[in-house]
């Protein structure tokens, strides 16, 4: 007897998308949660996990904050009607003051808006963790590897011990 198909499940709360090369690539400083204007059907893609952080940042145009780069696939069940660019860049709902923040923030030399994580918060709403970052260069990226794995290596010795 064949088995059913599994149905995949969608999140309704919890992390749909995370950028873990960003903690890797840039020190993240103050970090911040934003809302995001989306299609129904973006909504649906990224309840089932599919969207991509990898290459987003975020940026000022007119006056406003967007995310750049981030991919959120068409969902296949949608309708022709309701169809989407995928990349396209996706305006952030922030408040005037965080908005002028994070323009500061870019001003300074080295510093970038990197998305960090799309998560679904209680109410079910998207939102986006977005991290002031600045850039490391490769012997940061080296020490930051060197005390993970020490981290790790006296956790491991610890409870070993006692």
């Amino acid at each position: 007897m064949a088995e059913p198909a599994k149905k995949k499940t969608l999140i309704s709360h919890g992390i749909a998308s995370q950028n873990r090369r960003a903690r890797y690539d840039y020190t993240i400083g103050e970090t911040m949660e934003a809302g995001m204007v989306l299609f129904g059907p973006e909504v649906k893609s990224l309840r089932a996990g599919r969207a991509t952080l990898s290459e987003a940042w975020a940026g000022e145009r007119d006056g406003a904050m967007y995310l750049f780069g981030c991919t959120i696939p068409e969902w296949q069940a949608g309708s022709t009607v309701a169809k989407f660019e995928p990349g396209r860049p996706r305006k952030l709902l922030l408040h005037k003051k965080q908005v002028n923040e994070l323009i500061g923030a870019i001003g300074r030399d080295g510093a970038t808006i990197v998305p960090l994580q799309i998560h679904f918060n209680d109410k079910g709403i998207a939102k986006v963790v977005l991290g002031i970052a600045e850039g490391r260069k490769k012997h940061d990226k080296r020490n930051a590897i060197a005390e993970r794995d020490w981290a790790r290596d006296k956790a491991r010795l610890m409870r070993n011990r006692g």
